[in-house]
């Protein structure tokens, strides 16, 4: 069975925003069943949503993994935690956010997991590191081919 190929994008604001993206990467490396590919560089934005905050660092990586959806999200809001992430206000401030943008060519719509990212097209602090080390992959070929 082929593997998950997974790109995960991070971002912080709080504090040190790059020793948090990088302790999220590391944690993510440790995962026995999770292979980091690839990490796009760091990228500083401003803040998308609620603006009265600093400015972000935004990267993303690609893992493969035989993990689904589901146990990676559980996964990533576990490293969230362990990293004193707080969801006080909707696109507020935040020491680490790690979201699932694309996972293989899986659609998932479910209330607290959908893939690919619906916003993900809408966002250049997604689409700039992204595109550093996407790899071609063709997702979705029958929408594509309906277009």
């Amino acid at each position: 069975m082929a593997k998950n190929r997974v790109y995960l994008s991070l971002g912080s604001n709080i504090g040190k925003r790059e020793e948090y993206i990088q302790k999220a990467i590391e944690a993510i490396e440790k995962i026995e069943g999770i292979e980091v590919l690839k990490k796009s560089g760091l990228y500083e934005t401003t803040p998308v949503g609620y603006l009265e905050q600093d400015l972000f660092l935004n990267a993303v990586i690609k893992i493969e993994t035989d993990f689904s959806a589901r146990e990676i999200l559980k996964i990533i809001n576990k490293i969230e935690a362990e990293l004193d992430r707080k969801r006080e206000i909707r696109w507020g401030p935040r020491t680490i956010d790690i979201d699932i943008l694309i996972f293989s060519d899986k659609k998932i719509n479910e209330p607290d997991l959908i893939v690919p990212h619906k916003e993900m097209l809408n966002r250049l602090f997604v689409l700039v590191p992204l595109s550093e080390i996407y790899d071609g992959e063709y997702f979705y070929k029958e929408e594509i081919a309906e277009k």
